[in-house]
């Protein structure tokens, strides 16, 4: 609290004379959060941060949940690790909700979701988001980060707000880039290199820009050692993977006259990505001693590819009207890879005749996941006049439609034995039952693999009014329609009030809605493993409708609903400086969560009876369980003071947010709330996340040279999923660089990020889990564990 008290009396003192972005940048407009006018970011009814490009080149990362992350203190980009598929691709949040509660637009068009579903113990349990690293920075020209409810403006997962990242359109320039860089320890090494080209198309504004970008990233390990070998040594990988990044994205738009134009954007991204499960020792169960007598570390290698293509017409109409009609599809794919595997009831199952058969496949297929989305659109906006004065309206249809798959992974990969027959009698080295599939991920089984959709309609309008000049009043109506589980009308109210032009108000209040996604409607899984006395029995993540979800009395899945309200000020003493504050709280209720593992009673009760005779010895399904209240405030100031020959930037922006889980409910009769949703689980909603994020930067250019410092605080963060309660402690990581420009159009930087080399405080409760080698963190590290990291970037263009 000290801490944050006087980054605040700093910041307040320096917004007298200083602050976030040049008066030039100031004045960048954006078209998030209205339909209307573009407008300046200070002139908007609900706040709305703008990073550019000079603040994405300042910046140290190169992925864009992490540069995002640091440049934005609403925005939380944990890190993971040993968290299987999570490990590639790690969840985006806004104002500490889900990542599924965040919208991603892209040139003001909706972005679909990832296939991989969060269900691992980390940040975003439960969830599938939106794959923020998707898109690469060389094709960004600006980002806009509205931090308001928006459902009723642009539809489900609008809960947290919306970001839209608006794509290149320059043309005549070629634009390249490389970077190199390690870390303090010499791991982690990292290569980049982009290319940007832009083209005219004919001669009335035309254009088609094109980026191409390559990334190569080493692993970074920061485990401990093992205590379990003799002597102990690091077994495991804990910290970043392996990963190759290659992408291709392109904007384009062709005018067909001198009021209409056809448009065109997309991307394609392959990734791969490269970690570890759990190390199984040499006497372990799971292990076989003549394969690996040592013991040895499932490899999990994944492949997401990713594509996306957007197309439509715009056209002027009379008396200022316009027109949009859009057809954008979507398409994530995410493939699991085993290697460095075995499968135990394959080796020791026995062989007709006598003996075992001692022969297993050493890597597999474990199956895909896949979902693609299809949007269109049509819309129409422009004033009208009423009794005098001039209102703007906007009102538009919208057809969507998902669909998901699970695809089953090669036999192996989950079969026990090779007639996959629980009958069958196998015995590991230790004389247990044999555990069956390969170790580190199972694969998909035929019985959990799926391919379902929905279709949805939606009806919205939009107005915008001006009663007086100094007064804005604006509203929004939504009315949506699912195939699957009915309709929903959501709406919102926002004023902005400005009695002098340094001085502004701002308002809003609005209901909104997040549909389940059809991840979470149709994802299960299926491994066979030991219930409590022994047995061999299926541990099932159940889908909505199956056997186990209906006996247990689990409803269908519904939307969840939010209330959520905002009250803000803008300050703009001077041309160059401007102050911001805004307090906001937003209500969710029936917020889909991941349940906790429901396990029969071991002495026998109404949960054995039902799962018993299904045969399954635990289950985890996806339900409307817990309602939630997050509060928050956050303060942005900027200012610019100009020198003869020099400027100087500084900039402040400080996040503070408090999630609370305020209900834990069941629809079933045989299952509490809490049970449902233990307080491991209400721990990692309402501590896993910072609920305070603050960060502070200064940019100082004179002559060739610049000079840019940013300090992130990450305020602490607590979690009980793996042992007792503990609390990490808050953090100051302070990241620099220094750049010289040769000419306008080429440079060279060199940057360190935490610079002072800081880490999470170590686990001192950690339990077994600190004995194989989790020193620092696990399932929440919201800056990861890498330490202090160096870079080298070359900047051209021609």
């Amino acid at each position: 609290m000290k801490r944050t008290l006087i980054a605040s009396a700093v910041l307040l003192a320096t917004s007298q004379v200083v602050a976030q972005t040049a008066a030039d940048e100031q004045q960048t407009v954006v078209v998030l959060g209205s339909r209307a006018t573009a407008k300046t970011a200070l002139d908007t009814a609900a706040p709305v941060g703008l990073i550019n490009m000079k603040d994405m080149t300042s910046a140290g990362p190169l992925e864009l949940g992490k540069l995002l992350q640091s440049l934005d203190p609403s925005f939380n980009f944990s890190s993971t690790t040993v968290s299987d598929g999570t490990d590639s691709i790690r969840p985006a949040t806004l104002r500490s909700l889900g990542p599924d509660q965040l919208l991603v637009l892209v040139n003001g068009k909706r972005r679909h979701q990832q296939a991989l579903v969060n269900v691992q113990q980390t940040i975003g349990r439960g969830s599938a988001g939106t794959d923020i690293n998707a898109i690469p920075l060389s094709a960004i020209h600006h980002i806009e980060v509205l931090r308001d409810g928006a459902a009723a403006q642009y539809g489900s997962d609008a809960i947290a707000g919306v970001i839209n990242i608006v794509l290149k359109s320059n043309v005549g320039e070629t634009a390249l880039s490389g970077q190199y860089g390690t870390t303090k320890e010499g791991d982690g090494d990292l290569y980049s290199g982009s290319v940007n080209r832009g083209w005219a198309l004919g001669e009335n504004g035309g254009f088609i820009n094109v980026s191409l970008e390559a990334r190569k990233r080493g692993e970074t390990n920061r485990a401990g050692l093992d205590a379990r070998t003799n002597p102990p040594r690091r077994t495991m990988r804990i910290g970043d993977g392996n990963a190759k990044d290659g992408y291709l994205w392109w904007n384009a738009a062709l005018p067909i006259d001198n009021g209409s134009e056809f448009y065109a954007f997309g991307g394609l991204s392959k990734r791969k990505g490269d970690s570890s499960g759990f190390f199984r020792p040499k006497d372990d169960d799971r292990n076989v001693p003549s394969v690996y007598p040592e013991g040895f570390l499932p490899n999990i290698r994944t492949t997401i590819k990713d594509a996306s293509f957007a197309f439509g017409y715009r056209r002027d109409l009379p008396n200022d009207w316009k027109a949009d009609i859009s057809i954008n599809h979507g398409a994530s794919e995410f493939d699991f890879h085993e290697k460095q595997t075995i499968n135990i009831s394959y080796w020791y199952e026995p062989k007709p005749g006598g003996g075992i058969y001692a022969d297993s496949p050493f890597e597999a297929d474990t199956g895909k996941l896949k979902f693609n989305q299809t949007t269109i659109n049509a819309d129409v906006k422009g004033p009208i006049k009423l009794g005098g004065q001039e209102v703007f309206l906007a009102t538009g249809f919208e057809y969507r439609q998902d669909n998901y798959q699970i695809v089953a992974g090669d036999p192996v990969s989950y079969q026990y034995g090779r007639t996959n027959n629980p009958a069958v009698v196998i015995k590991n080295q230790n004389g247990g039952t044999a555990a069956s599939g390969t170790q580190g991920f199972p694969g998909y089984t035929p019985a959990t693999a799926v391919d379902e959709g929905r279709h949805n309609i939606a009806l919205f309008l939009d107005g915008e009014y001006h009663p007086v000049k100094e007064l804005l009043l604006a509203g929004a109506v939504r009315y949506e329609k699912y195939s699957d589980f009915g309709s929903t009308v959501t709406g919102k109210f926002s004023t902005r009030w400005d009695p002098i032009k340094e001085f502004g108000l701002r308002a809003s209040v609005s209901s909104g809605f997040r549909a389940p996604g059809v991840q979470q409607k149709f994802y299960s899984s299926v491994s066979t493993n030991l219930n409590g006395a022994g047995q061999l029995t299926e541990t099932l993540t159940a889908r909505e409708g199956s056997a186990v979800t209906t006996a247990l009395g689990i409803k269908p899945l519904k939307e969840e609903t939010s209330r959520n309200a905002s009250v803000g000020m803008v300050l703009r003493p001077a041309k160059n400086m401007s102050l911001t504050a805004d307090v906001y709280q937003i209500k969710i209720k029936d917020r889909i969560v991941f349940s906790s593992e429901i396990s029969p009673e071991a002495g026998g009760g109404p949960i054995a009876n039902v799962l018993n005779p299904l045969g399954v010895g635990q289950a985890q399904f996806f339900t409307n369980a817990v309602d939630t209240k997050t509060r928050g405030l956050d303060i942005v100031a900027d200012h610019t003071t100009k020198f003869e020959s020099s400027t100087l930037v500084l900039s402040g922006q400080l996040g503070f947010n408090k999630t609370e889980v305020t209900k834990r409910h069941s629809p079933s009769s045989l299952l509490t709330g809490d049970q449902l949703f233990s307080q491991a689980q209400v721990t990692l909603i309402e501590h896993g996340q910072p609920r305070k994020h603050h960060v502070v930067a200064a940019d100082y250019t004179f002559g060739p040279w610049n000079v840019n410092a940013r300090a992130n605080y990450y305020g602490e963060v607590s979690g009980e999923g793996f042992g007792p309660l503990h609390t990490w402690e808050a953090k100051w990581l302070l990241d620099t660089s220094v750049r010289y420009n040769f000419s306008k159009k080429t440079s060279v930087s060199f940057g360190v990020n935490n610079l002072f080399d800081t880490y999470p405080s170590e686990w001192t409760n950690g339990g077994g889990l600190a004995n194989i080698g989790f020193k620092y963190c696990w399932e929440t590290c919201p800056f990861g564990m890498n330490g202090r990291s160096m870079y080298v970037k070359f900047d051209t263009a021609f």
